[in-house]
């Protein structure tokens, strides 16, 4: 059974400008990148994505700089993907992949096509730090 957050936590969520929700997924995944947990391709140098946690009403706007992720301001994103917070989860997990959620439409993505292969199979391909694997064991 999938546990849906309190109606009220998601229409405040709704309400937040996309700078304020983006500001510590950026910084997560700046962390992942300088723990060397994430890094990211070549390819996806001076690209700008979003990312929308459906069921929590958050967006996240970032792009990718020197090899760095940083807050996308002022632009449009290139790749835009739409899921459930359970969906990322376990993309992040490595217990489902892009394509078997993009089939089931539990993922959605727009935008440039040939960006969101590259973002597939380089998410596809990283190796998971040892704790998550850990933890995917419990």
């Amino acid at each position: 059974m999938m546990l849906r957050p309190p109606a009220t936590l998601v229409r405040m969520a709704r309400r937040l400008p996309t700078p304020l929700t983006s500001l510590p997924f950026v910084l997560g995944l700046d962390l992942a990148r300088r723990l060397s947990w994430l890094t990211p391709p070549p390819e996806l140098e001076g690209r700008r994505f979003a990312i929308t946690v459906e069921d929590l009403g958050l967006r996240a706007c970032f792009c990718c700089r020197g090899g760095a992720f940083h807050l996308l301001s002022g632009q449009v994103p290139e790749l835009e993907l739409h899921a459930g917070v359970a969906e990322f989860v376990a993309l992040i997990r490595g217990t489902a992949d892009a394509d078997t959620l993009f089939f089931q439409r539990r993922l959605k993505i727009a935008g440039d096509t040939e960006l969101g292969l590259i973002v597939k199979n380089w998410l596809d391909a990283a190796a998971r730090p040892a704790w998550l694997a850990r933890w995917q064991s419990r």
